[in-house]
């Protein structure tokens, strides 16, 4: 008869009613959605953070801002948003406005395929052809014969392990503040470096805090090397 329900047919019924509903699943994907959100937004925050006051130096798309060597310029090319170092030496020196830097930090994305050899200059000027002699040269090596590794700079603190690898892009840092020069791979500070009172520069290669302009060496036909996402804080 209509509205009477057999005993266990309602049973069943009174089984799915009382049963209790727990929101425990949803609220712990809720809370882990959300922790992993804010977990997020904060890096972000302090990725911008890091980067704030960060000036790029290049668009990926052009040489625009930079001048090439007059030996060999064919020896470098633009390619996935990185300047690329593939032929005999030739330099590539940053002009932009002409401002020179002396106080700054400097950030250089670098990736280098096996035995090759390159470097990052500052406080340098345009010279048409050979080594530049201005200024100061952060190499670039990890597995070259030359035992002079990444992150040292050339001639006055020399590294003979690298910190970095073939074929992984590492992020190269130089800050310069007064006479102090601090070389950073990857976040991990590999030196300080405080020039001594009263030095003088030397010949051919003066290696002497002043100001100048950036630049970054292609060293010879074997070697290749990616440099992108070149950026600079003025810290004057």
């Amino acid at each position: 008869m209509a509205g009477i329900v057999p005993p266990l047919k309602a049973g069943i019924l009174l089984a799915r009613r009382t049963r209790p509903f727990s929101l425990t699943p949803m609220r712990d994907k809720l809370f882990a959605l959300l922790s992993a959100a804010a977990l997020l937004s904060g890096s972000t925050l302090l990725a911008a953070a890091d980067e704030e006051g960060f000036i790029p130096l290049m668009d990926g798309k052009t040489f625009e801002g930079w001048k090439l060597a007059e030996e060999n310029p064919a020896t470098w090319r633009i390619e996935d948003g990185a300047f690329v170092a593939a032929g005999p030496r030739c330099h590539l020196f940053y002009e932009g406005d002409g401002k020179v830097f002396k106080n700054f930090h400097l950030k250089v994305e670098v990736m280098t395929e096996p035995n090759s050899n390159g470097g990052i200059y500052f406080h340098t000027k345009y010279q048409a052809s050979d080594w530049p002699r201005v200024g100061f040269e952060c190499q670039v090596n990890n597995t070259h014969s030359d035992w002079i590794k990444t992150g040292s700079l050339y001639g006055l603190v020399n590294i003979s392990r690298s910190p970095a690898q073939d074929k992984i892009w590492w992020t190269q840092e130089i800050i310069v503040r007064g006479q102090n020069v601090t070389v950073i791979i990857d976040g991990k500070r590999i030196f300080e470096y405080n020039e001594p009172l009263g030095a003088q520069a030397g010949k051919p290669f003066e290696r002497k805090l002043s100001a100048g302009t950036f630049a970054l060496q292609a060293h010879d036909p074997k070697s290749i090397i990616r440099y992108r996402n070149i950026r600079v804080k003025p810290l004057d």
